[in-house]
């Protein structure tokens, strides 16, 4: 009896003991509110509680803010007025094809300030495949998402029962089938969207209509019994019995009515209840995160990896839609014509092409690969490369960076479109101007052949562009030499140093220079921000050289005085001149709260510089640097964010940097190295191998590499390439709480630079 006792009282230790040790489901660690505290004067990150399958054609979200404000979803704000479908990649760019549902219960309210209820954050659930919220008044909504449509459920309390269908900003089509317990119509709204752009619908309940109508935003007017309304602003309302649970499901399509039905089939009509949705997108979630397993850490620090992992994996969007006999076909953006393929929008370059897409290229290379035919596709549509499409082109922020994406997935072994086209179209890009101007071809290109910059006030930005052409530029070079171009390669090497232009070695940073060769302003100071620069001062912009941190070096009188230059970055007042703005805006406000230095996380310009010590004989100094900024200015809350999160990039550079990598210069192969967050990570790549990151006693003090191996062979680079990555295997550190100065110090240790790679050049260590 004794030894039965001690049997069952082990077996049920063990039990608890493997429970206590289960991974509780990836997706569970996630959180959609992470960066939702959010204004247009303090960004924490400019994001919505995303519901939504990876890089889906559309999202889902509640709406706190009115129709047509970017600030959909506040975390402060108590009331929600709707549950839209979006598509928004930033509240600066607003959103396109937008319509909301909103469950009203009592009385019946269109107006979408007076039909807003009330709720709290304890009755909220927000995950990427389930959301729920239960209002004050007593309605539950709850949805789960597929890639172009959902499955909402609203649970209403013993009170009149309403649906409210809000067309949004512009102009709607609605028909209410009754007999069917269906709306289906279309909406068009958006800046950035062709004339012929519709966004059809269909929307299909399970409860019969006991009442129903149609209404108009503009001055509230409801017409009881209309089946069919069209015109600006027109909204539809339902009517079901007292205490109904209706289930809807929902899909919309860009081509046509019959596509949106074919979809809600296709991605819906499988599911008969809400939580085989949810199981659904669970399941998908689990998997992709799931491919990139941490261990050790803190639970909060598995909070803000998988949050962050989670909004890397969302944009771009697929543009596309799935035929019956199931190949592709979308609806373009660019020339209002439908085309088989493969389309991709909603992503700004300037922001995404530093770590977004070198994150992508490990995980996903056969989207990657789909993605940069797109791009010659829609160049070819248009007639410039899209740069910020949201859908359509815009020429938002600067540079030419679609040539970024491209050279980097060739290098890297995607090799999907012809390089010679992408050439072609690249030379066109950067030797005329674009239709929007800005980052859409390129502004001012006759002063870049002719005075190898571009001019201070000649052309707005011109600092910031210089710096911008000069790497893409690069790209362009670096492509055509892989491919074997001698053409092109010829073209673009003349270009590719033209950042040296405009670095003053009287003052140590890059200005704006005249169109005379004036350096401009005569008063220079580097903390004032604006005009020569983007939303930045030389302290952030002087850095901005991707291909050539050995050229820069040098620029700096050699190793020692960058490095001290380097370390000032992170040390110096972090005061605030308000330069050409005129005024604070956010990005300053967030610099000055994070507390760097002049080091300006909030925005992409500087967020490769801590990774700069590895060029420069001092790796330990970056992998110190690094793990301060994780630390101190992510995490998976409301504030999680230290600037605009910025369609993935933001996360992305934290998803990569706690894995202890980083693309400084995507276009080259290589991965710099950081210092890894957790005791070990394992990357499950498309080909069914695995690449392992071994942290040995890693803590928040161990966070200097003593050594490393790759593969059980002593390795003291400071970078790995993608290949090592992709054909699996296992890179070991051995972490301490004191640096090793003496690794990672040699040239061959140094991550590219072009400078070194031609003949007849010295490297900055040499001077």
């Amino acid at each position: 009896m004794i030894a039965f006792i001690r049997i069952k009282f082990i077996a049920i230790f063990l039990f608890i003991t493997c429970c206590l040790h289960a991974q509780k489901p990836l997706v569970e660690y996630v959180n959609t509110l992470q960066g939702t505290n959010s204004s247009w004067d303090l960004s924490y990150g400019n994001v919505y509680p995303t519901i939504a399958l990876p890089f889906p054609m559309h999202s889902w979200s509640p709406q706190t803010g009115k129709n047509g404000d970017g600030w959909k979803y506040t975390y402060d704000a108590t009331t929600i007025r709707g549950f839209q479908e979006v598509h928004q990649c930033s509240p600066w760019m607003g959103d396109y094809g937008v319509f909301a549902l909103m469950p009203v219960t009592g009385k019946l309210l269109v107006n979408e300030d007076e039909r807003a209820s009330s709720f709290k954050h304890d009755n909220e659930v927000a995950k990427p495949s389930y959301y729920k919220v239960k209002f004050d008044n007593g309605i539950t909504t709850e949805i789960s998402p597929t890639e172009r449509g959902a499955f909402m459920r609203f649970s209403f309390p013993k009170k009149d029962a309403f649906m409210v269908f809000d067309g949004y900003t512009k102009f709607s089509a609605i028909q209410i089938i009754p007999e069917e317990k269906k709306i289906i119509g279309y909406v068009t709204n958006g800046t950035f969207i062709p004339k012929e752009f519709k966004n059809f619908f269909v929307i299909q309940f399970d409860q019969p209509f006991v009442a129903y109508g149609t209404w108009k935003q503009e001055d509230g007017s409801i017409t009881a019994n209309n089946l069919f309304d069209s015109g600006q602003k027109r909204g539809a309302y339902i009517q079901f019995k007292k205490g109904a649970k209706v289930n809807v499901k929902i899909a919309s399509s860009y081509i046509s009515p019959e596509q949106a039905a074919l979809t809600l089939q296709q991605e819906l009509g499988q599911y008969k209840k809400l939580k085989e949705a949810t199981a659904a997108a669970n399941k998908t979630w689990n998997e992709l995160l799931g491919r990139v397993k941490v261990e050790g850490g803190t639970e909060e620090e598995k909070a803000t990896f998988y949050s962050c992992l989670f909004r890397a994996n969302l944009f771009s969007h697929k543009f596309y839609e799935i035929k019956e006999d199931g190949s592709p076909y979308y609806f373009s953006p660019y020339d209002a014509k439908i085309h088989d393929g493969y389309m991709f929008t909603d992503n700004g370059f300037w922001d995404t092409f530093r770590a977004q897409f070198p994150l992508s290229n490990i995980l996903h290379p056969t989207m990657e690969g789909r993605y940069m035919q797109s791009l010659l596709d829609a160049q070819q549509q248009y007639g410039f490369y899209p740069t910020w499409s949201n859908p359509g082109m815009s020429g938002v922020m600067v540079g030419n960076h679609a040539i970024s994406l491209l050279t980097d997935a060739w290098i890297k072994g995607i090799k999907t479109f012809d390089p010679e086209k992408a050439l072609e179209a690249y030379l066109h890009e950067a030797t005329n101007k674009g239709f929007w101007g800005g980052s859409s071809g390129r502004e001012g290109h006759q002063y870049w052949f002719q005075l190898g910059y571009i001019p201070y006030k000649e052309v707005g930005e011109s600092g910031a562009k210089t710096l911008e052409y000069a790497y893409d530029d690069w790209c362009a070079y670096q492509l055509a030499k892989l491919t074997g171009n001698s053409f092109y390669e010829n073209v673009f090497a003349r270009q590719m140093f033209n950042y040296k232009n405009i670095f003053d070695t009287a003052v140590g940073f890059v200005r704006g220079r005249t169109k005379t060769g004036e350096w401009v302003p005569e008063n220079f100071d580097p903390v004032e921000w604006g005009d020569p620069f983007t939303e930045g001062n030389p302290w952030q912009w002087t850095w901005s050289v991707f291909h050539d941190i050995n050229g820069l070096i040098k620029l700096m009188g050699g190793e020692q005085k960058f490095n001290a230059k380097l370390d000032s970055l992170f040390t110096a007042p972090n005061v605030v001149k308000y330069g050409s703005y005129g005024h604070e805006i956010h990005e300053m406000k967030e610099m000055v709260l994070q507390d760097i230095g002049q080091y300006a996380h909030g925005n992409e310009p500087v967020q490769h510089a801590a990774y700069l010590y590895n060029y420069s004989g001092q790796p330990w100094k970056s992998q110190r640097q690094l793990r301060e900024i994780m630390a101190k200015i992510y995490n998976a809350g409301p504030n999680g964010f230290p600037g605009d999160e910025d369609q993935g990039e933001t996360s992305s550079w934290y998803v990569l940097s706690a894995l202890g990598l980083y693309a400084v210069c995507p276009g080259t192969d290589q991965y710099v190295i950081g210092s890894p967050v957790f005791n070990k990570v394992t990357i499950t790549l498309e080909n069914g191998k695995q690449f392992i990151i071994e942290a040995n006693n890693n803590s928040a003090k161990n966070v200097y590499i003593q050594s490393a191996k790759l593969n059980g062979v002593n390795y003291n680079h400071n970078w790995i390439t993608y290949n090592d990555i992709i054909n699996g295997g296992v890179l070991h550190f051995e972490m301490s709480d004191a640096p090793n100065t003496k690794r990672g110090i040699d040239d061959a240790d140094k991550p590219y630079s072009v400078s070194v790679t031609l003949p007849g050049t010295s490297k900055a260590s040499d001077r």
